[in-house]
């Protein structure tokens, strides 16, 4: 019996997991589900439930399936509720935006590839927390190691620096 209970277990462990895996690329589940009958919430009483009933069927040893079934059930209600309550937590979790080419102009770095006239050399800045790598270009040479300002962002992955001593 507990074997039952275990696959029982088993399957919501694998259905919760395909739900945050996948969920989000091929619509795991209806879409407008939520609430207790939400995947999280369902794969969570699946799995609490299987995985309390096999515990207490292999600690009593009775070949009963009531007690095993109540203990499930009373163990399931509560995960159901905390799977739904931490889904939507991390569904609305508020998080900082992307950083753009403007959020890297009046940034400070230094030279890592030393900059010849008009040439291409790198700079490396912080964004975003970040350290980032980028190409850069002057208006005269800037030696390796001198720190830099970014006066100008001309692409993603390039820009117009100046020597500063910031």
């Amino acid at each position: 019996m507990e074997t039952t209970f275990l696959v029982i277990g088993g399957v919501g462990v694998v259905v919760l997991a395909l739900s945050v895996l996948i969920g989000d690329l091929f619509h795991f589940g209806h879409p407008d589900a939520a609430g207790p009958f939400s995947v999280p919430a369902v794969a969570g009483f699946i799995g609490a439930f299987g995985f309390a009933g096999a515990a207490v069927a292999a600690l009593t040893g009775s070949g009963g399936l009531l007690v095993p079934v109540a203990a499930g059930v009373v163990a399931a209600l509560p995960t159901a509720w905390a799977a739904t309550r931490m889904a939507r937590m991390a569904m609305n979790m508020r998080t900082d935006a992307t950083p753009t080419q403007l959020d890297m102009i009046g940034t400070t770095g230094v030279v890592v590839t030393a900059i010849a006239g008009n040439a291409f050399g790198e700079v490396r800045i912080s964004l975003g927390g970040q350290p980032v790598k980028l190409s850069a270009r002057a208006d005269r040479p800037i030696p390796l190691g001198a720190r830099v300002l970014v006066v100008e962002a001309t692409s993603p992955t390039s820009v117009i620096v100046e020597e500063t001593t910031l």
